[in-house]
């Protein structure tokens, strides 16, 4: 067999490709060798679908989170925050902060006179002028906009989530019932406060929870809702310039507003366990299927014992002719490296093709009241497929280790005269 690229080839090199390419009269050393090719592939195609579906997940709930929850709350260890107004103004001032809007949290019952059904809910009273410069609510509008909140007629407005507005059965002009828990003491006992809104807006944020039980209020309706003066609310919803340099911020926007009683929670702070649990468990699936790369490298073992076993006298007949104990060894470890890079390639090729499958057609889904999305996402990163090439090829590479040096032990007299 010739080879038009040998003379760029080193001997070592050209021997270990000769043997893979040649045809052998041991076929079951072929099928071995294939058999370890796919093994390598699936795995790191294993790998490379696995960390991307886990990167999607845990980039597209922490975009959700972040856009219906701010990146940065300042908050009173009094309980609640006065003089709001202000207090936003400089908020906003301070480097780093892209934006700031005062909310009010509180919880009630939302019902609606047709459906009958009662739900527990959390009402979050906004400024409708600046909210949307903080919180992603206005983008993901079905219908109606938030500024329908400070206008709505004959009630005021209300936007609820896209679940809440299909389990209570109204749409955009429908009159929903908020009870508060701020009502009155009577000799009758006590008495919640009925209040009516207009349905202005439904909104659908793609996270199940909020979506089912989240609505939006101005904040007058908001304070007059739970007995409030008109000055207070829970807080300050900040917006960053850097998402990953909030905790270094945190402490500035604390001490540029005065210090105590304020303070400030992150949003890396609010969701660390969740977050850690993600990655917990995105290391834990790695680990696990870096085992169905190292059963593809044991297969390389495999075959590359049996390879020298085979070829002893060749081995034998090299090393007569000059070639070092230090050549043979080279010769079985490229030609293992060989069938490790291919089995990696085919592995991207496979793994890479599956996620842009995945990404573009979304054709496995998932039920939204589990999950808090409806498809797989999928997010590749450099440095993951970086890692994922880097740890295929060394443990392809350790798998030709032994096999090279008991090539490399052989006497070649003792080879010949038995064969």
């Amino acid at each position: 067999m010739s080879f038009p690229f040998a003379s760029r080839l080193g001997f070592e090199t050209l021997v270990a490709v000769r043997y893979l390419l040649a045809k052998r009269q041991q076929t079951f050393i072929s099928v071995i060798s294939l058999v370890s090719v796919l093994g390598v592939a699936l795995g790191v195609a294993a790998l490379i679908v696995v960390l991307g579906v886990m990167n999607g997940f845990g980039t597209n709930l922490r975009e959700k989170i972040l856009g219906v929850n701010a990146h940065l709350l300042v908050l009173s260890a009094d309980g609640m925050v006065g003089n709001y107004q202000p207090l936003a103004r400089r908020a906003a001032q301070i480097p780093g902060v892209v934006s700031a809007t005062p909310f009010l949290y509180a919880e009630a019952m939302i019902s609606s006179p047709g459906s009958g059904s009662v739900k527990g809910v959390v009402i979050r009273g906004i400024d409708p002028a600046t909210a949307g410069s903080v919180l992603s609510v206005e983008r993901d509008m079905l219908t109606g906009s938030l500024q329908g909140l400070a206008t709505a007629t004959p009630h005021p407005g209300i936007v609820i989530g896209k679940e809440l507005a299909g389990r209570l059965g109204v749409t955009t002009g429908s009159t929903v019932q908020i009870l508060a828990p701020s009502g009155k003491r009577s000799a009758a006992g006590f008495t919640p406060k009925i209040v009516h809104f207009t349905v202005t807006g439904i909104f659908a944020s793609g996270l199940y929870e909020y979506d089912s039980s989240l609505v939006f209020v101005s904040i007058p309706q908001a304070q007059q809702l739970l007995g409030l003066d008109e000055d207070t609310v829970t807080g300050i919803e900040l917006k960053v310039a850097d998402i990953h340099a909030v905790e270094a911020l945190a402490p500035q926007v604390a001490t540029g507003l005065g210090g105590a009683p304020l303070y400030t929670r992150h949003w890396i702070e609010m969701n660390r366990s969740l977050f850690a649990a993600l990655k917990l468990e995105k290391t834990a699936m790695a680990v696990i299927l870096i085992m169905i790369v190292l059963v593809g490298s044991f297969s390389i073992v495999t075959t590359l014992v049996m390879m020298v076993m085979e070829k002893t006298k060749d081995i034998a007949v090299l090393m007569a002719m000059g070639a070092t104990r230090a050549q043979i060894r080279r010769i079985f470890m490229i030609q293992g490296s060989i069938i490790g890079l291919v089995g990696t390639v085919l592995g991207f090729g496979l793994g890479l093709g599956t996620c842009a499958i995945l990404t573009r057609y979304q054709f496995i889904k998932l039920p939204a009241d589990v999950y808090y999305l409806d498809h797989l996402p999928v997010e590749l990163r450099l440095l993951d497929l970086g890692a994922i090439a880097v740890c295929a090829m060394a443990l392809c590479f350790l798998a030709t280790l032994h096999p090279s040096r008991q090539a490399a032990s052989l006497n070649p007299t003792e080879a010949l005269r038995h064969e």
